[in-house]
C-alpha cells in the first residue's frame, strides 16, 4: 500500500469524553462491525476496562474510508497510563481532539493537546454529547481555542476543523449544531482525510521502523507494535534491530502482522508509513529501531516513563489461604514475567526473599489494577503498602514529585488546599473558569499522594477531577501523615460474632460482618484513635437464665467498610499487608503473633 492510501490517527481527550465509543461508531459506519451491533466500547476488551469506564491500554484498529486506510488508536485518558499516549502520538500524523460538550476542556485535555502541539500533530476538534440537556457547544468550542491559545499554538494548529457529535449514535456535523435523524460521520471521516496528512516515507529506501509499544502473546511471545519510517519491512528477510546501547544485532522475524479491522492480519510485507505487529524478536524494548543489516541507522529513541511506586508481591501465607488456582511463589513470578513482556511501566527486582518480588509501576491506580487482574485470573498473594522509589542526588535522598491538576467546583477549592497543606504540596496556580468550576495546579511528593484521589473525590462529593504529571525529583520531605487511626486487631481465629462488634463499632470503623472467618493478626477495623488496638471479634454473650432487656437483644450494626484494592493498599501501614485472594480482601499484620509484634517493635 502507498503512503499516500494512508491515514495514522491517534483519538485523544479527558476520560470519559468519549474516545472508545467514537471509534466504535467509526467501526460500524464502515463496515467493519454491524451497524446492528449494540455491544459497546468495542475496543475496551478487559473486564476491568469496561467496569472502570476508563481505557487502560493504546490499541489500534484500522477502517477503509473512500478507498484510503485510516489507522485509529485508541489512547487511555487516565494519569497514570499517559505513557501510553505519549507513545501512541509517535504512531501518528494527526489527532481527533474529544471535548464533552457539556464539561468542556479538562485536565487531561490540556496535557495530551500539549503532547500533540509539541509534534506538530494537526487536529480535528470534535464536540461530542451535543444531545446533552446541559451540552454549551458554542461556549465550550470558545473555551477549546482560548485552551490552544493558552499552550502558544502557532496559527496552522488553531485553524482546525470543529464537528459537533453524538458518538453513541454515529451522527456529525460540521460546526455547533445538534446532528439530525439522517446525519452519519460521513463529514467527519472526509475531514480527517483531508486535514491529516499521509505519512511521509519512501518504501523503496533502506529500512527503518520504530518500535513505539509492546504486547504479548502465548504463542509467539514478545510482539512489537510500530511504524516504518522508510522503506519496507519483510516478513521473511533477515533482520537487524538497535536498542539503547546502540549495538546493532541481527536477527529474524517469525511472524508479521498489519492492523485489519479489530484484528490483526498476517502479511508478507509492509511499507512505509504503515503500523506493524511483529514477533521473533524477545529482547526488543519500546524506542528501539528495526533496520536494514546492510545500512543499520538508528531512529531517535522514544522515552518511557520511569516509575515512582514499588511495593512487593508475595505468596499468601495466611491461615485462611488456598482459595486460588495459583498459590506458589513461582506462579505469582511466571506472571508477573509475563505481565513485563507487554506492559514496559511494570518492572521487576528481586528482594531479601527469594519468594517475595519487588514491582514498581508509574502509579497507584497502575499497580492495583494489575493486582486486581490478576486477582481475577485465580492468583493468590500478599502485597505491601506502595512506597516511593529514591534517588541519590549529590549524596543526598532525593524523591519523585508530581504535579496535579484539580477541575473542581469554585467552593471545594478550599478543599484542595486542606488536603494538600499536609502533604507538603504547594499550589503554583489557580484560574477560575466561566462555568463555576476553577482549576488548581499545585506540586506535591509523589508520597503524598497515596490516597490522595480517594480523598479527593470523598471530600468533592465526587465532583473534582484530576491529572497527575512527573514534575522531576525534589529533596526528601521528611515524614508525612498517613491514616489517622489505629488498626483493630484480631487476637484469635474464629468467627466474627454480631455481639462482639457491636460493642468493637463504638471504638471505630468494622471491615468484617458476622460469620466472617478471621484468624489472629488480621485487621478487622480501623481504630478512632492513633494507636493499635487487640480486640477479639469472635466473642459470644454469655447465656444466663436472667432476661434481658429488648435493647440488648435487638443488635444494630453499621455497615462494614467495603475494601477495594485501591482503598486496601492505601490504608495500610508498614507493618501491614493486604492478603488478596479471588473472593476476599483481607488486611493483616506483617507478624500475626502479638508478643512477636511486640518484640519486633522493641528491638
Amino acid at each position: 500500500m502507498k503512503p499516500s492510501e494512508i491515514r495514522n490517527v491517534a483519538l485523544v481527550a479527558h476520560v470519559d469524553h468519549g474516545k472508545t465509543t467514537l471509534v466504535d461508531a467509526f467501526l460500524r459506519a464502515t463496515g467493519v462491525v454491524r451497524a446492528d451491533n449494540i455491544d459497546t466500547r468495542i475496543m475496551d476488551t478487559g473486564d476491568l476496562e469496561r467496569e472502570k469506564g476508563i481505557t487502560i491500554l493504546a490499541k489500534a484498529a484500522s477502517i477503509v474510508w473512500k478507498g484510503i486506510k485510516i489507522n485509529l488508536v485508541d489512547t487511555p485518558g487516565h494519569s497514570d497510563f499517559g505513557g501510553e499516549v505519549e507513545r501512541a502520538l509517535a504512531m501518528v500524523d494527526g489527532i481527533v481532539l474529544l471535548v464533552d460538550a457539556a464539561e468542556g476542556p479538562l485536565p487531561q485535555t490540556r496535557y495530551v493537546l500539549s503532547k500533540a502541539l509539541a509534534l506538530h500533530l494537526p487536529t480535528v476538534v470534535v464536540l461530542n454529547k451535543v444531545d446533552r440537556k446541559d451540552a454549551r457547544t458554542a461556549e465550550v468550542l470558545d473555551l477549546i481555542y482560548e485552551l490552544f491559545f493558552d499552550l502558544d499554538a502557532q496559527d496552522h494548529h488553531i485553524d482546525f476543523p470543529a464537528f459537533s457529535a453524538i458518538a453513541r449514535e454515529g451522527k456529525s456535523v460540521p460546526g455547533v449544531g445538534v446532528p439530525g435523524p439522517d446525519e452519519d460521520l460521513s463529514p467527519l471521516l472526509d475531514a480527517i482525510l483531508e486535514t491529516v496528512p499521509a505519512p511521509t516515507g519512501d518504501p523503496s529506501a533502506p529500512l527503518r521502523a520504530l518500535i513505539t509499544n509492546l504486547d504479548a502473546s502465548d504463542y509467539l511471545g514478545r510482539l512489537a507494535i510500530g511504524r516504518i519510517i522508510s522503506g519496507t519491512l519483510h516478513a521473511s528477510a533477515p533482520i537487524a534491530f538497535i536498542g539503547a546501547d546502540t549495538e546493532v544485532r541481527v536477527s529474524k522475524l517469525t511472524s508479521l502482522m498489519g492492523f485489519d479491522g479489530l484484528g490483526r492480519k498476517p502479511v508478507d510485507e509492509i511499507g512505509a508509513g504503515d503500523l506493524f505487529v511483529s514477533a521473533g524478536i524477545p529482547e526488543i524494548e519500546i524506542g528501539d529501531t528495526l533496520t536494514d543489516p546492510e545500512e543499520p541507522e538508528a531512529l531517535p529513541r522514544l522515552s518511557v516513563d520511569e516509575p515512582v511506586l514499588k511495593m512487593t508481591f508475595g505468596p499468601n501465607t495466611s491461615p485462611l489461604s488456598g482459595t486460588g488456582r495459583f498459590l506458589t511463589a513461582r506462579h505469582i513470578a511466571e506472571r508477573l514475567q509475563r505481565e513485563t513482556l507487554g506492559n514496559v511501566s511494570i518492572r521487576l527486582r528481586p528482594t531479601h526473599s527469594p519468594d517475595i518480588l519487588e514491582v514498581a509501576g508509574r502509579g497507584e491506580l497502575q499497580l492495583a489494577v494489575l493486582i486486581e487482574q490478576m486477582r481475577r485470573e485465580g492468583y493468590e498473594m500478599e502485597v505491601s503498602r506502595p512506597e516511593v522509589i529514591t534517588h541519590l542526588v549529590d549524596g543526598h535522598r532525593h524523591e519523585p514529585r508530581e504535579r496535579i491538576t484539580v477541575d473542581v467546583p469554585e467552593e471545594h477549592v478550599g478543599t484542595i488546599s486542606q488536603i494538600i497543606a499536609p502533604r507538603k504540596g504547594t499550589i503554583t496556580h489557580i484560574t477560575p473558569g466561566r462555568t463555576g468550576r476553577t482549576t488548581v495546579v499545585f506540586e506535591a511528593p509523589a508520597r503524598g499522594l497515596l490516597g490522595f484521589r480517594t480523598l479527593l473525590l470523598t471530600m468533592t462529593r465526587g465532583t473534582a477531577l484530576a491529572h497527575t504529571e512527573s514534575a522531576g525529583w525534589q529533596p526528601w520531605a521528611g515524614e508525612l501523615p498517613h491514616r489517622s487511626g489505629g488498626a483493630m486487631i484480631a487476637d484469635r481465629a474464629g468467627k466474627v460474632t454480631a455481639y462482639a462488634l457491636d460493642n468493637l463499632q463504638e471504638r471505630g470503623k468494622l471491615f468484617v460482618s458476622p460469620g466472617d472467618d478471621v484468624y489472629e493478626g488480621m485487621v478487622v477495623g480501623e481504630n478512632a484513635r492513633e494507636e493499635d488496638m487487640v480486640v477479639n471479634p469472635t466473642k459470644e454473650k454469655q447465656k444466663t437464665n436472667m432476661r434481658t432487656h429488648s435493647a440488648d437483644e435487638a443488635i444494630k450494626l453499621e455497615p462494614p467498610r467495603e475494601l477495594t484494592v485501591e482503598t486496601s493498599i492505601e490504608f495500610i501501614a508498614d507493618d501491614e499487608l493486604v492478603e488478596v485472594t479471588p473472593s476476599t480482601l483481607r488486611v493483616r499484620k506483617r507478624i500475626r503473633d502479638r508478643r512477636a509484634r511486640e518484640r519486633a517493635k522493641v528491638g
